[in-house]
């Protein structure tokens, strides 16, 4: 990866993006990002609106908090297949979760948020071999994704024409951020409920970022379902953001863990 420490951003030639493991990869991306050559635009945002709307609210009691252990994915995966909106741990941060085909629970996290609709959410799928149902990926070089993911990195790719996924999730953008967490009970959900489930950070927009479930105590009556992770190890750090929609080509959007 010297070769690509000159400009981030730059074409590259297609061996130059096949390193040996996921975590190495992240690594040489986040040593690049930030070189005095950098030109790449940050396409993220700290969001601050605040809804108007009136949010679904579901009164919260210890019977709407569980482990996030394998024993409650159904109970996970049946809310989400109703079309609500749940609190669950990644391998970063907590975030808010719903089914990303269905237009109602898409606008309740945008509500739940007070984020304003027209900003970026992005999907959370259980294997590589899922993305391609929601992205386009036959531009990549053979084994990038599986280098990459599963792991704390949000890959930014093309919406494919025929994508399933509701048009009011991020409305305008033809591009879509994709995750596979490194972490077994988010996947088991999206592999339960057979589609990709949204998934943004859980927190009103503009407060920091959650590691545990009393980090965002204000907001469980507005979830069917608050998954207990424990304290999370990332220090508040989201997952590092690359852009893969040009071939041959990457850009760092945003550093993470």
């Amino acid at each position: 990866m010297k070769a690509c420490a000159k400009a981030a951003g730059e074409r590259l030639p297609l061996p130059l993006v096949r390193p040996p493991t996921g975590r190495a990869l992240a690594r040489s991306f986040v040593k690049v990002s930030r070189l005095p050559s950098q030109r790449t635009k940050s396409q993220v945002s700290c969001y601050t609106g605040v809804s108007e709307n009136a949010v679904h609210r579901i009164e919260a009691t210890a019977e709407n908090i569980f482990p996030a252990t394998k024993d409650h994915v159904t109970k996970a995966t049946d809310a989400i297949n109703r079309g609500e909106v749940i609190a669950v741990p990644t391998d970063t941060i907590y975030g808010f979760a719903c089914d990303a085909c269905s237009a109602g629970a898409v606008n309740r996290i945008y509500e739940i948020k007070g984020r304003i609709q027209t900003r970026p959410q992005a999907i959370c799928v259980a294997d590589v071999s899922d993305i391609s149902r929601f992205a386009l990926v036959d531009h990549l070089p053979h084994g990038l994704l599986d280098s990459l993911l599963p792991g704390p990195v949000t890959v930014v790719l093309k919406r494919g024409e025929d994508s399933i996924l509701e048009r009011s999730l991020n409305p305008g953008l033809d591009s879509i951020g994709v995750r596979v967490p490194d972490l077994d009970f988010i996947r088991s959900i999206a592999r339960g409920a057979g589609s990709a489930l949204a998934l943004t950070s859980a927190n009103l927009s503009g407060r920091p970022s959650s590691v545990s479930i009393r980090d965002f105590e204000d907001l469980w009556p507005h979830c069917s379902y608050v998954f207990d992770g424990g304290i999370l190890p990332s220090g508040r750090a989201g997952s590092t953001i690359v852009d893969l929609i040009t071939p041959g080509v990457y850009k760092i959007l945003r550093d993470g863990r």
